[in-house]
């Protein structure tokens, strides 16, 4: 059944035109240099301090570690970090 899904996704995904990220529910991470990071499609702050941010996902956990770092802007489905970004990792 799992798998008739993910190919009824890929199928509407392609005929609709549609991004990946929307289709699979992934996350959309947009940096600028390594100052800035802008995280779309997550699932709530799992832990956050000046040194690392975790975020669910839908499957597992974004974690973002680094200096200084601030969250400047938290929606529901988005979050903005400025700070010196020094890796960026998906946990299963």
């Amino acid at each position: 059944m799992r798998r008739i899904k993910r190919k009824f996704r890929k199928v509407t995904a392609e005929l609709l035109d549609m991004p990946h990220d929307v289709v699979y529910d992934l996350p959309r991470l947009t940096m600028i240099g390594d100052r800035q990071l802008y995280i779309e499609n997550h699932r709530g702050v799992v832990h956050f301090s000046s040194e690392s941010l975790r975020l669910a996902l839908s499957k597992g956990e974004l974690e973002v570690t680094g200096s200084s770092l601030v969250i400047r802007t938290i929606w529901t489905e988005e979050v903005f970090v400025e700070g010196q970004i020094k890796n960026i990792q998906i946990l299963p």
